[in-house]
C-alpha cells in the first residue's frame, strides 16, 4: 500500500476520525481538569557556595591566621555539586520529614521510607554559574476543582522547597561546628597540658633564684634563649598542626609529609643548639653550671609561656566558631507558592493526547483497508 492509499483513506474516513478524536481529547481534558490531582512546584535558588583561597597551618598564625582556618578550610572549599550531594542525602529528606511530619502525608510505614518517597519527588538543576535550583513536586488529592486544597498544597510546596534549604543549611552547620568542637577538644587538652608545663616551670625557676640568689646571665645567652624560645614554640606549634591535621589525612598525604618533614627540621636545629653546635654563638654547654641550669628554666618559662598565650587565643577563638549561629547557605531567591500547577498541563496534555489518538485511528483505518484490499486480491486470484 502506498503513500498516497494512506492519504487516500484517511481522507475518506477523516470524519469517523476526526469524532473519535475530538471526542477523546474532550474527554481527556475533562479528566485532567476535574479528575486528575493538580501538582506544583515552588523553586528556591542557590548560590554557590564561596570559596575560601586562605592557606591553612599554624605558620600562618604570626600572620593573623587563626585555627579555625585549619577545620573549616575545606567546608570553604565546597562546591555547588557537594551542595547538590547533600540535598540528595537521605539526611536531608529526614529533616523536611520530621519537620512537616510527612509519614502519613505519604502514606509510609516509617520515616525512612517517607524519606525515599520524599527524595523521589525532589527537583535539582544546578546551571554552569554553579547555582543550584530546587524544588519539591507536591500534589493533591483526586477532584481538585471540587475541594479548596490547591490554596494549601501551593503553600505547602514552598514550605518543603524551602525546608530543604533550611536542611542543608543545618547539615552544612553541624559539620563545621563538629570540625570546630574537634579542634577546640585538642587545643583545650594542648592548654592544660601547657599549663601545667607552665607552672612547673614557674615554680623551677623560683626555687632556683630562692636558692642561689641572683645570677646574672651574659647577653649573648640571653640572645641565645630568645632563639631557643622562638624554635621551641615552633616546634610545639608544628605538633599541634600536626595533631590537627593527621586524623583527616592519608599517610601519604603532601600535606602530611610537608608537616613532618618541617617538625624534623625543627628538632634538629634545636639539639645542635642544645648540643653546642659550632654554628651558634653560644651554646648553653659551655655556659657554668649556675649559669647554664638558670638560662634553660628562663628558657623553658619563656617557651611555656608562648604557647600558653597562642593556645589561650586560638581556644577562645574556636569557642567563638563552635557556637557561631551564622546561615552558611546564601539563597537568592526563596519558595513562594506558584500560581499555576506544574502538572497536568492541560493543552500541551490534551493536544498531544488527540495527535496520538489521531494516529491510532488512522492507523486503524489503513490497517482495515489493507484488509479489504488484500481479501479482494485473494477473491480475483481465486476466480
Amino acid at each position: 500500500m502506498s503513500y498516497h492509499d494512506i492519504l487516500h483513506t484517511i481522507i475518506i474516513y477523516r470524519i469517523p476520525i476526526l469524532k473519535v478524536t475530538i471526542s477523546t481529547s474532550v474527554l481527556l481534558f475533562l479528566i485532567l481538569f476535574f479528575v486528575y490531582p493538580k501538582s506544583y512546584e515552588a523553586p528556591v535558588t542557590i548560590l554557590p557556595p564561596e570559596k575560601n583561597n586562605q592557606m591553612g597551618g599554624l605558620s600562618g598564625l604570626l600572620g593573623g591566621e587563626d585555627l579555625s582556618n585549619l577545620m573549616t578550610a575545606g567546608m570553604s572549599n565546597a562546591n555547588a555539586q557537594l551542595f547538590i550531594e547533600m540535598l540528595k542525602s537521605r539526611s536531608a529528606s529526614l529533616y523536611v520529614v520530621r519537620k512537616h511530619n510527612l509519614i502519613k502525608f505519604y502514606d509510609a510505614k516509617n520515616e525512612i521510607e517517607a524519606a525515599a518517597k520524599l527524595s523521589e519527588k525532589l527537583n535539582l538543576d544546578l546551571s554552569k554559574e554553579g547555582i543550584i535550583k530546587l524544588s519539591v513536586n507536591t500534589s493533591g488529592s483526586w477532584f481538585p476543582i471540587f475541594t479548596s486544597q490547591n490554596d494549601s498544597v501551593r503553600k505547602f510546596s514552598a514550605e518543603l522547597s524551602n525546608s530543604f534549604v533550611e536542611a542543608l543549611d543545618n547539615i552544612n552547620r553541624e559539620k563545621l561546628s563538629s570540625k570546630a568542637k574537634r579542634a577546640r577538644i585538642y587545643i583545650e587538652a594542648q592548654l592544660q597540658q601547657t599549663k601545667v608545663l607552665l607552672d612547673s616551670a614557674e615554680n623551677s625557676l623560683m626555687l632556683f633564684q630562692k636558692k642561689n640568689k641572683t645570677v646574672s646571665l651574659p647577653e649573648q645567652v640571653k640572645a641565645a634563649i630568645d632563639a631557643a624560645t622562638e624554635l621551641k614554640t615552633d616546634i610545639i606549634k608544628t605538633e599541634i598542626e600536626l595533631g590537627l591535621v593527621q586524623p583527616n589525612l592519608r599517610e601519604d598525604s603532601k600535606t602530611l609529609l610537608t608537616l613532618k618533614s618541617k617538625l624534623q627540621e625543627l628538632r634538629n636545629q634545636y639539639n645542635k643548639m642544645e648540643m653546642g653546635n659550632q654554628d651558634y654563638l653560644v651554646a648553653f654547654k659551655d655556659v657554668p653550671e649556675i649559669g647554664r641550669e638558670l638560662a634553660q628554666l628562663v628558657r623553658e618559662v619563656k617557651v611555656q609561656n608562648e604557647v600558653y598565650m597562642l593556645l589561650q587565643q586560638q581556644y577562645f577563638k574556636e569557642r567563638i566558631q563552635e557556637n557561631r549561629d551564622l546561615p552558611t547557605i546564601e539563597v537568592l531567591d526563596e519558595a513562594i507558592p506558584p500560581l499555576n500547577a506544574s502538572s497536568p498541563r492541560l493543552i500541551f496534555s490534551t493536544v498531544l493526547g488527540g495527535v496520538f489518538v489521531f494516529l491510532l485511528m488512522s492507523l486503524l483505518y489503513v490497517a482495515n483497508e489493507m484488509k479489504v484490499i488484500n481479501f479482494k486480491k485473494k477473491k480475483a486470484e481465486e476466480k
